[in-house]
């Protein structure tokens, strides 16, 4: 009995058990991604423009974005209160929004639907933050690719609630509203108290190389899975007995990886202190955990005093340069000839306060960089249904379930080849941020020239390149930045999506569509007599129809993409020695 007991209570306070619970409130964190399904309904039920459909599209991105607040209280509450926090914002806002749209309530004015989205959607950043900061805090050695897999499951999270919405078959499409509200405040609700950092050692195991290997495979065959779903629905339509069996399935696979876990603790035996010794160690100690002493600050005056060419030599060559030059401080600080300088504020790749990291060109050209990819995709994203109403789809829901899927594929995978390109090839993880903003470029110009099946190729490249940024820019900055106020590193740069979509769907995206949407409503206008068209009222809900509805609004995204490509590269070449002194190789 009392082993059984040991069992139990180092299951409960098994990393991996606690990544499995993050990946499950992960995997219904992301009620935002489904706007592109509710925007619609609310449309239709409110008879508003498409103006007003974007003001509550921001007022969305803002909620899922401002996390000061739960990046703040990450650092001094525990995490399950952080998580109560996020259920009640989320319940308490996407339930007024469903009692409105439900005509439970009377229609209330725009500005309380937006505040009501705001709060609903602000529940995410609780969310976020407890699952990432959690994870990260217990796999610092993994960080690409468990903020990968955790952004991933938020990401999918829009096509998981989706085809679980499906499966229910609720009589209305209100009740899809409802389900954002009630249903991760149940799984959150449930998780709650595991979901924390760990104590233990949390270096890298010989386990971890399979387990995120079958992670990996899980998530694969996951997205297949949700993608044959979507096609069959889409070619020969599937009835209810068998989209009730689908969604089992989908459930049973969600919750698959926990078998990690339990083989992890109940079919091996525990490690003998002997062989805890043998495990890997760190080469270094981890970012921001230097101690203050003077062997810090000869080394801090060494990254001063070195010549810029030193970057540029083979591994051992400026391994010994470095050594050479920090001998000579050394010996010159001992007999007095040189006084060393002591540092004004932390380095790159030591921890880093918000006020402090803010004053830094590399923090700053992360976020602009953001602003401008991260900003057109969530255009695309938040637009989707109209997009698709426009190019004459009815269900909007399939291509709403394929970009979330996708979205996850490009979290994922942008975890796994930002981890690849720093492991094996010695780039900056950045590069990475570089890459995809290229595909996004494609495809939102692919969407702009009118291409055979447009549609489906900026979702997929749209919703790729969006997810893979919120896999490499999290680890970038806990890396550069360091991971004692990653919470609030992480909610600040999450500014971005909001602030590049206020630009991009609220103010130009909803401009050229209303412009158009109004000259064709002018075409269809009878002619009576002398007066050739009658004037449209605000209030009247304006529908455009055909590709030009947003191909100016893609080309203008297409070229705003690879300006943020150039700033990206930027970072590559500003951070390369960072990267060199975290992962002892010299970074391209």
């Amino acid at each position: 009995m009392e082993q059984i007991r040991e069992k139990l209570k180092a299951f409960v306070n098994n990393r991996w058990l606690v990544f499995v619970c993050a990946m499950w409130v992960q995997s219904c964190a992301g009620v935002g991604y489904l706007f592109g399904s509710i925007s619609p309904v609310i449309k239709s039920a409110m008879g508003y423009n498409q103006r007003q459909i974007a003001i509550l599209g921001v007022a969305k991105d803002l909620g899922d974005s401002i996390g000061f607040v739960a990046g703040s209280f990450c650092e001094i509450l525990p995490m399950w209160v952080i998580l109560l926090i996020g259920v009640v914002q989320n319940f308490v806002g996407y339930g007024l929004v469903w009692l409105v749209i439900a005509n439970i309530l009377p229609d209330l004015p725009l500005w309380v639907l937006c505040v009501a989205i705001f709060v609903g959607t602000n529940g995410e950043t609780y969310y976020n933050t407890a699952a990432l900061v959690s994870c990260v805090q217990n796999f610092p050695k993994s960080r690409g690719p468990v903020v990968g897999i955790l952004k991933g499951f938020a990401g999918l999270s829009g096509a998981i609630l989706t085809q679980v919405y499906t499966m229910i078959n609720f009589p209305n499409e209100a009740a899809l509203i409802f389900m954002v509200a009630v249903g991760p405040s149940i799984v959150v609700i449930a998780l709650m108290f595991i979901v924390r950092p760990v104590g233990g050692h949390k270096q890298v195991r010989p386990s971890d190389g399979s387990s995120f290997l079958f992670t990996y495979s899980v998530c694969l065959i996951l997205a297949a899975y949700l993608l044959g779903v979507l096609v069959l629905e889409d070619i020969v339509g599937i009835n209810q007995t068998l989209v009730t069996l689908l969604g089992v399935l989908l459930i049973i696979l969600i919750l698959l990886p926990v078998i990690i876990p339990i083989l992890l603790v109940f079919a091996s035996e525990p490690s003998p202190p002997v062989e805890e010794n043998l495990l890997p160690k760190p080469e270094k100690q981890e970012s921001g955990r230097f101690e203050q002493n003077e062997n810090e600050v000869i080394l801090s005056e060494v990254e001063d005093e070195k010549p810029p060419e030193v970057d540029s030599l083979p591994l051992l060559e400026r391994q010994k340069r470095i050594a050479h030059l920090q001998a000579k401080l050394f010996q010159a600080a001992a007999e007095g000839a040189v006084r060393v300088k002591r540092k004004r504020g932390p380095r790159r790749g030591e921890d880093f306060t918000l006020l402090q990291a803010l004053i830094k060109a590399d923090f700053w050209l992360m976020f602009f960089s953001l602003v401008l990819a991260a900003g057109s995709g969530l255009t695309v994203i938040d637009n989707l249904g109209q997009i698709c109403q426009s190019l004459g789809y009815s269900d909007t829901s399939i291509f709403v379930s394929m970009v979330s899927i996708f979205n996850f594929l490009g979290r994922v995978g942008g975890g796994y080849f930002s981890e690849t390109i720093i492991r094996k090839y010695a780039f900056p993880r950045p590069v990475a941020m570089a890459v995809v903003q290229v595909i996004m470029a494609f495809g939102l110009l692919y969407y702009a020239l009118g291409g055979p099946g447009q549609i489906y190729v900026t979702t997929v490249l749209t919703g790729l390149g969006y997810g893979a940024h919120w896999a490499v820019v999290p680890a970038s900055a806990s890396e550069l930045f360091g991971l004692k106020s990653f919470g609030a590193l992480y909610n600040f740069l999450a500014l971005a999506s909001p602030a590049g979509s206020l630009i991009f769907s609220g103010a130009i995206a909803s401009g050229i569509y209303d412009y158009y949407a109004e000259k064709q409503a002018s075409l269809r206008q009878p002619v009576s007599g002398s007066l050739l068209t009658i004037p449209l009222r605000d209030d009247d809900s304006l529908t455009c129809e055909g590709s030009i509805c947003y191909s100016l609004t893609c080309a203008l995204m297409s070229g705003v993409c690879m300006v943020a490509m150039v700033l990206s590269l930027i970072v590559v070449y500003r951070t390369r020695s960072v990267y060199a002194q975290l992962y002892g190789k010299s970074c391209n």
